[in-house]
């Protein structure tokens, strides 16, 4: 990870971490390095989409500012989705894409996420280059003049090639079925119910008031309880709840009962696998994905690939391997034939297709992947790297390993986007879990290294 862009953009609280001044000097930057791609041409073409934030409108017409004032043409898709900006840099010919969000982060956050012309996130290489600028290290940029000044151009009729293109994806029309969306006062508020009504379905909205500072509140894939009570008082076929920028998506079966990401994958791959749609026969997790997902996918015969956390690294595996499915138990799912980062509409198109084809309920889709319990603790330490390479934490950890064999597994990994530490372990009670994490942490405030757990 760089200074400022971590493994999904540049986040922190909007004004404190991430300024307009930081915004501006990224459109500064971006719109000189890809004009210098289009010297004797036509302009550099950047194009922006943003979420609900109240804070997301000061950094679109920053970032707008700096790529103009660099020579570049910004584009403005305006409230969208992040899976949207990556569909339409790739497909309308942009040099870049950027989204203004901090995904399923409170109100007060908010974060840049770049994207190179093919939709997929930008390389690191290039971001150093733009960290590199931010700090002063590289000399200031010249100003376009004259008419070699860039302009800002409306191109909310993006959003709707957007749409159009998800209502393709659907094998049958989702006529006569009961479906809830909550899109978390978030970028699908309005483009949820868009596609999932022209699919045909009868569409029940939640969390589809954003007012700038209830993004992501008490709603969400993050707030899922809310979608669940509203199935069952509704007795609705299925939900779908998305975060604030609808690049996750979680499911709620017709009982009310949470469908994680890594059951949509089972689901989705079993049933890819069975139509002759999963070529390479694996399925591309994380290391925080379930041991459950792991044994069903076992007894399905589909083989499994494990990477580091982060939506980006799920993808480069499926780039170079050539997988079809990843993803990652928060809801982050790639079907790669179809997008280039996690979509949670397209999540949701596909595991209706799913439901519809097989005329079966979401409950008997997921049956077969049973999750093991698991306790998942965020713990604020001085130094995270010396935390974790501290003797008293890894014998902890060691003997936790040790205690749970092949029954379950503990885990200790740095956030990529928050400053902790996270405990994790899955065993085959809460109670077993509780007591592993637990011996973990307090290894932690035995060395000296435990400021507090969140």
């Amino acid at each position: 990870m760089g200074r400022y862009f971590g493994t999904d953009g540049f986040r922190g609280k909007a004004g404190v971490d991430l300024t307009a001044d930081h915004a501006y000097k990224t459109g500064r930057f971006l719109g000189w390095y890809y004009g210098k791609q289009h010297e004797g041409g036509e302009r550099a073409r950047i194009v922006i989409g943003k979420d609900t934030r109240r804070s997301s409108y000061m950094y679109e017409s920053s970032l707008a500012a700096g790529i103009t004032a660099s020579g570049a043409d910004a584009y403005l898709l305006h409230v969208t989705t992040t899976p949207c900006v990556s569909y339409i840099t790739r497909t309308e010919g942009f040099d870049c894409g950027v989204m203004i969000s901090a995904s399923h982060n409170p109100y007060w956050d908010n974060g840049i996420k770049l994207m190179n012309h093919k939709g997929e996130k930008m390389d690191d290489a290039l971001q150093d280059q733009l960290e590199d600028y931010i700090d002063g290290k590289i000399e200031e940029l010249p100003f376009a003049t004259e008419d070699k000044i860039g302009c800002t151009v409306d191109f909310y009729t993006g959003r709707n090639r957007y749409i159009g293109y998800l209502t393709t994806l659907a094998t049958k029309p989702f006529d006569d079925h009961r479906i809830a969306l909550d899109c978390a006062n978030g970028s699908s508020w309005m483009i949820g119910p868009a596609v999932f009504n022209a699919l045909g379905a009868k569409t029940y909205v939640i969390g589809n008031n954003p007012d700038g500072v209830n993004e992501n509140l008490n709603c969400g894939s993050t707030h899922i309880e809310n979608l669940k009570q509203y199935v069952k008082d509704n007795k609705l076929d299925v939900g779908f709840a998305f975060d604030g920028d609808a690049d996750r998506c979680l499911a709620v079966d017709e009982k009310g009962e949470e469908v994680n990401g890594d059951k949509i994958m089972y689901i989705c791959a079993k049933y890819m696998k069975s139509h002759g749609q999963l070529p390479s026969n694996t399925v591309v997790t994380t290391i925080m994905s379930n041991f459950g997902l792991y044994k069903a996918l076992d007894a399905a015969g589909i083989n499994y690939e494990k990477t580091a956390v982060g939506d980006r690294y799920v993808y480069e595996n499926m780039k170079v391997y050539h997988h079809a499915i990843g993803g990652e138990q928060s809801g982050h799912i790639i079907f790669r034939k179809h997008a280039r980062t996690g979509d949670g509409l397209i999540t949701a198109i596909m595991l209706m297709s799913v439901m519809i084809d097989t005329q079966l309920p979401l409950s008997v889709l997921a049956e077969g992947c049973k999750m093991y319990p698991q306790v998942l603790k965020n713990v604020v330490v001085d130094d995270k790297d010396e935390t974790m390479g501290d003797q008293i934490v890894m014998d902890a950890v060691a003997a936790a390993t040790e205690a749970l064999g092949d029954s379950g597994r503990v885990l200790l990994r740095k956030s990529g986007t928050e400053p902790v530490l996270r405990v994790m372990s899955e065993a085959g009670s809460e109670e077993e879990c509780e007591k592993h994490v637990d011996a973990i942490i307090k290894a932690m405030e035995e060395s000296g290294h435990l400021v507090e757990v969140r």
